[in-house]
């Protein structure tokens, strides 16, 4: 019984904090590469972010296991989050 609500607890968590590291990397990334003004670029990137948000918590509850949920939601991140500073050093914003 422990071990269900562990594994419970672990995808809330992943649902909670990974879909908002993802959802603001996403709302980063895409502020800094959409092709649009300032402006346009960081309101559409926040709008979509709500998008994103919502698709990682759906894909944490229908995966298969925690650690699958966990790893669904940190690696896009970690690439968006490598797109952002990528864009950021070659002074796409």
């Amino acid at each position: 019984m422990m071990r269900y609500r562990m594994a419970v607890f672990s995808r809330a968590a992943a649902a909670i904090l990974g879909g908002y590291v993802l959802a603001s990397a996403a709302a980063a990334c895409l502020a800094v590469w959409l092709p649009m003004g300032r402006a346009d670029a960081v309101t559409t990137a926040e709008m979509l972010s709500f998008v994103v948000y919502t698709c990682g918590v759906i894909w944490v509850f229908a995966t298969c296991t925690a650690w699958r949920a966990w790893a669904g939601v940190l690696v896009p991140a970690a690439v968006l989050g490598g797109l952002f500073l990528a864009g950021r050093m070659l002074g796409a914003a």
